[in-house]
């Protein structure tokens, strides 16, 4: 790779720092966990954290009506999956793996309503396969709870995030407001057709992940969990996306699960990992018009940390991390470019016969 391209992997704007929006994701992700705490039940605080960010990130933005409507619809569906998720995840592998399949295959296609709904269903794709992880891992740290009541505290904090926009909307003279997350989603929010490729890339992700969470799962290997979700953070979402955007999706997942190794070798406290979960999801939100790869790799970092936050931690579990961690991001690598291999021979095949070329035949 040329030093240019390599700049531009790493490139850091600092002028497009938003502390701002860092600052809200902060306190969303640390306020639960204060109240939480202080009254013994921190294992609703991921679904509860990650609802309210989550619902906040797929606000649509436009008349507070239309704007209510899509993010309760939104909270909805992400209470059903916090439900599936944590309601096959301690059960047989089969169903897991089948769940997978149909959540992903869903999340793929729901681009044909425009990229805002599929950054939102791609948000519920990798809250899921969170979900999906979890009931292992309160079991082993002998923690009860069951799939409705994380459900519940999903929609909670949703409720909350949704509150908390009626209170500024009326402050603001209930003016309509523009898309909050409008600089996450670069490009057109018009629907996209389901052509020919959109599908066929949809359902090799579908399958690549699909299939890490079968080997995950029914080859019961310990903290595996890691390699679907790096799979799914390090895939780009579409072929049309450029090599030097999925060059630092890549780049910024593998930067990510070594940050994420880092904490939780050195940070045994398990409310100081989840203020570290926060803080870097406040960086995630800050830097995502500064920096892609730094935005990644604050986002996988996040994420990762959710995953190992209930599991106990040493050098040989974090090698395993790491490990799986790299067959994630290969399968992701691997599904990108058989998808622009296939994509490149279908162009191929719809371009005419030179003229000359199609005399010859007749």
């Amino acid at each position: 790779m040329a030093v240019s391209q390599v700049s531009a992997v790493f490139k850091l704007d600092t002028k497009k720092f938003n502390l701002g929006r860092g600052v809200v994701i902060a306190v969303v992700l640390l306020l639960p966990l204060v109240v939480l705490t202080a009254i013994h039940q921190e294992k609703y605080w991921l679904s509860l954290a990650f609802g309210a960010l989550f619902v906040g990130l797929a606000d649509p933005g436009g008349e507070y009506r239309y704007r209510v409507s899509n993010m309760a619809g939104f909270a909805v569906i992400g209470a059903a999956l916090t439900a599936l998720g944590f309601g096959v995840g301690g059960g047989a592998w089969g169903w897991v793996v089948l769940a997978t399949f149909v959540v992903t295959l869903l999340a793929g296609l729901a681009v044909k309503y425009g990229l805002h709904q599929f950054f939102g269903a791609t948000l519920l794709n990798s809250w899921f396969l969170i979900a999906i992880s979890l009931p292992a891992s309160y079991r082993l740290n002998h923690i009860h709870t069951s799939a409705w009541q994380q459900a519940l505290a999903w929609l909670t904090g949703s409720a909350l995030w949704i509150a908390v926009t009626f209170i500024v909307w009326l402050a603001r003279g209930r003016a309509s407001q523009q898309r909050p997350a409008a600089d996450l989603i670069p490009g057109s929010t018009a629907p996209v057709p389901l052509s020919r490729p959109v599908i066929r890339f949809a359902v090799l992700r579908t399958v690549a992940i699909t299939a890490a969470v079968a080997i995950a799962f029914g080859l019961h290997l310990p903290y595996a969990n890691w390699m679907p979700l790096a799979a799914l953070v390090a895939m780009q979402t579409s072929l049309q996306q450029s090599t030097i955007t999925a060059i630092q999706r890549v780049a910024g997942t593998i930067i990510g699960a070594v940050v994420a190794i880092a904490f939780l070798l050195s940070v045994h406290s398990k409310p100081a990992l989840a203020v570290i979960i926060a803080i870097l999801g406040a960086l995630a939100g800050a830097l995502r018009t500064a920096g892609y790869t730094w935005n990644s790799a604050a986002g996988a970092g996040a994420l990762l940390i959710a995953l190992g936050l209930s599991n106990p931690s040493n050098l040989k579990v974090e090698g395993q991390r790491i490990l799986f961690t790299f067959i994630g991001v290969a399968i992701a690598v691997a599904v990108m470019l058989v998808g622009r291999l296939l994509d490149k021979r279908g162009a191929a095949r719809a371009q005419p016969a030179p003229a000359g070329r199609a005399g010859q035949a007749g």
